[in-house]
């Protein structure tokens, strides 16, 4: 480490020429061929002479002790996780991507980075902004309540410039030369009574008692997040999907794009809607009663198909200028099978009461019995599967095996639609343009529970949810960026291997294995899971240290671990002493 004295030099127009001199504390390294400097501390406020002393301890001076009382820390404060995505977020352009500089475009920023940082309601991230340096070093540390709504609302009223740059930098032909949109539909459920857009409706959460939000998110095939939309909770899929087509048409002003999306979001309904506004494709999955059709007698899905390969491509005249790509997956063929014995399985045990207590006659009156099976024979949505026969004093329970086995020879069978012509999209590619939708599904875990906590939703007005949907999309745009710098650091696979079969289950690299067995990376460092990272990352604190009874406050860092340096080089970026 060393004192650097650094001279700046300003004519002022009166023709005055001044000289200002910082003195910074440094440290110098090397990387390979190159030396770096580390800027630690700003000592330009200290007295020459003080400055002075340090320049000659660093040199090897030595001194005479300074009493107990002549140096103290009189605050630290968590810095290095703050100091980390505010520099990700200043490489991705956010600020400018939010809007002209300003107090609201300040506290949006704050609000997104808090997101990543340490997710929480409004109420509880506004104070602890005063427990770390993103409040200082944004200049929000004590911001009001009505500030920060009033910066939501800005935030909104952006949204469509936000997410326009955002589809241009990520979704244009340059970026996306596949010119392919993911798009799909989650839902979160809603504290309180009064919001206009909670509705009850199909709950993604589990949570069947609640009414509830829902959103659509709108992805490039890696699965970075471009844009999202809120609706209310018993919106339909296809519904929303129109929604997402009308916004990559008219506010994003893409025309040929294909929107890729599962089966109950992109429907015949919703295809045949895309023919008619014209310019978009579409890729999407069959719905299993379209698939038995397929593979009714004489129909071109024969299970012969798949004696040499795992797909192959057919036709139907029911899908004219489409493709047809039908796959195969062993592992899901089995998985389907042993969960489908289980549930006729269990579907028979619940009955089985019923069962001995009419043969008993302890329960008797087909009504009776009726209602009784009524509540149970769908428990495991197996009923189809069953004939039942009720009588007065009877109750029989038996399996339409014919039934069972012809939807056991479907197992594993999947069928990919697809508007888009061989030339472009070969069918090995069509099957991993659609496996590319398991990247939305970790964008809504991340939003939901593993990193950004969006649920359950407090805010009770339309506008405040909408912006707070749009601060967790914002956040996970992100977080998608940082999860990929530090995937060295956390059990993520940085090089997952290429699958010769589209079609086969996804393999960790031995390389991912190892290093998870180990829990530490090649520098045998430990590694973290992403939060976990995040919270090392807080424990690199930013000191005000007092020189003696009424000197100076000197901002200084706490010397980094090896984890906290290598976060920081990985983000391209030294550890900052400010956010700004």
């Amino acid at each position: 480490m060393h004192v650097a004295k650094v001279v700046r030099k300003q004519r002022l127009a009166s023709g005055e020429q001044r000289e200002y001199r910082s003195y910074l504390l440094r440290r110098s390294y090397r990387e390979g061929s190159t030396v770096k400097h580390e800027t630690l501390a700003n000592l330009s406020h200290l007295p020459v002479e003080l400055i002075e002393m340090v320049a000659g301890s660093l040199r090897g001076e030595a001194f005479v002790p300074a009493a107990a009382a002549a140096v103290r820390i009189t605050r630290s404060l968590p810095h290095g996780h703050v100091a980390a995505v505010a520099a990700q977020a200043r490489s991705l352009g956010l600020p400018a991507l939010l809007g002209p500089a300003g107090r609201d475009r300040d506290l949006a920023l704050a609000l997104i980075i808090s997101r990543v940082c340490r997710p929480a309601s409004k109420l509880a991230t506004l104070s602890w902004w005063a427990d770390s340096t993103l409040g200082v070093g944004l200049a929000v540390a004590g911001a009001s309540t009505d500030e920060i709504y009033a910066a939501m609302d800005w935030l909104l009223a952006r949204q469509d410039r936000i997410e326009a740059k955002l589809a241009a930098r990520h979704l244009a032909a340059d970026a996306n030369p596949a010119r392919m949109a993911l798009f799909d539909l989650s839902s979160s459920w809603v504290e309180g009574t009064h919001c206009p857009l909670a509705a009850r409706g199909y709950s993604r959460d589990g949570k069947k008692g609640k009414a509830q939000i829902e959103y659509g998110l709108l992805t490039d095939p890696a699965g970075r997040p471009v844009a999202i939309r809120v609706f209310a909770g018993n919106t339909a899929d296809p519904t929303a999907c129109v929604d997402a087509v009308q916004f990559v048409r008219t506010k994003f002003g893409l025309t040929q794009m294909v929107m890729v999306g599962d089966r109950g979001m992109i429907t015949t309904a919703r295809i045949d809607a895309l023919k008619q506004l014209g310019g978009l494709g579409w890729l999407t999955c069959l719905r299993a009663p379209a698939i038995a059709k397929l593979a009714a007698e004489n129909g071109p899905l024969q299970l012969s198909l798949f004696d040499q390969a795992d797909l192959a491509q057919i036709s139907h005249p029911d899908y004219p200028g489409e493709r047809l790509i039908a796959c195969r997956n062993p592992a899901l063929a089995a998985e389907r099978t042993r969960k489908r014995a289980e549930l006729l399985t269990a579907t028979e045990d619940a009955l089985a009461p019923l069962i001995a207590a009419v043969a008993a006659g302890r329960l008797h009156g087909a009504e009776r019995i009726g209602v009784k099976v009524g509540k149970l024979i769908d428990k495991y949505k197996m009923a189809k599967h069953f004939d039942l026969a009720i009588t007065d004093d009877s109750l029989t329970l038996t399996r339409k095996q014919d039934q069972v086995t012809a939807e056991a020879a479907l197992d594993g069978i999947y069928v990919i639609r697809t508007s888009v012509a061989a030339s472009d999209l070969d069918p090995a590619n069509v099957v991993t343009a659609y496996k590319n939708l398991a990247h939305l599904e970790r964008d809504f875990r991340s939003i939901k529970t593993d990193d950004l906590d969006l649920r359950p939703i407090h805010h009770r007005l339309e506008d405040r949810v909408r912006a707070h949907v749009l601060i967790c999309m914002l956040a996970a745009y992100l977080t998608w960026h940082l999860r990929h710098a530090w995937a060295a650091l956390t059990y993520t696979d940085e090089h997952p291997p290429e699958r010769d079969n589209p079609v086969a289950p996804a393999r960790r690299s031995a390389a991912a294995t190892g290093k998870a067995s180990r829990r530490k990376d090649h520098h045998d460092q430990p590694l973290h899971d992403f939060r976990g990272l995040l919270e090392h990352l807080a424990t690199l604190t930013r000191n005000d240290v007092q020189y003696g009874t009424n000197g100076p406050l000197v901002p200084t860092l706490a010397e980094p671990t090896p984890t906290q340096r290598h976060a920081f080089e990985m983000i391209n970026t030294t550890i900052p002493l400010t956010l700004t």
